[in-house]
């Protein structure tokens, strides 16, 4: 049984699918380069900004959420608890269950971490690319943007 027939635009456009994968990476990596250093995990980087997007909840549910056992997902927020990034309270609904939320700490730490980001990839941007080049730049991000579009 074989695939689909290849055809020239189908061959580019896996080409340029292999390309965007390996530059989105390099800047990705590059970006966490220039962010609030720390040694947070990917697993804790991701319940950090869960926490954010979705406020408070319980760790059994940041671990549904994250696709995790909870015994999993203490060990992913112990340590977050431990060094004050996030703290839980008595869910007033159940007492029996704690709600964690982030602490003013651990927001800041984010907002400086975007805005460290933010500034490196704008000095990269301004002094790497012409203004010409910066106009083709948001021109492509216009298509970025479709294709992610639903």
């Amino acid at each position: 049984m074989s695939g689909p027939k290849s055809s020239p635009q189908t061959g580019l456009a896996s080409t340029l699918a292999a390309e965007l994968r390996t530059v989105f990476r390099r800047i990705k990596l590059r970006l966490r380069e220039h962010g609030v250093p720390g040694d947070l995990t990917p697993s804790q980087i991701s319940v950090l900004l869960r926490l954010e997007q979705d406020g408070s909840t319980t760790v059994s549910s940041l671990a549904r959420t994250e696709g995790m056992r909870p015994q999993s997902m203490s060990a992913v927020v112990a340590p977050l608890q431990e060094s004050g990034l996030v703290r839980g309270i008595p869910d007033p609904g159940d007492g029996r269950q704690t709600l964690m939320s982030l602490t003013p700490r651990c927001l800041k730490l984010l907002q400086e971490g975007r805005a460290a980001r933010q500034d490196w990839l704008t000095m990269r941007i301004s002094q790497k690319l012409s203004v010409q080049e910066q106009e083709k730049l948001q021109a492509a991000l216009a298509l970025l943007t479709r294709l992610v579009e639903d």
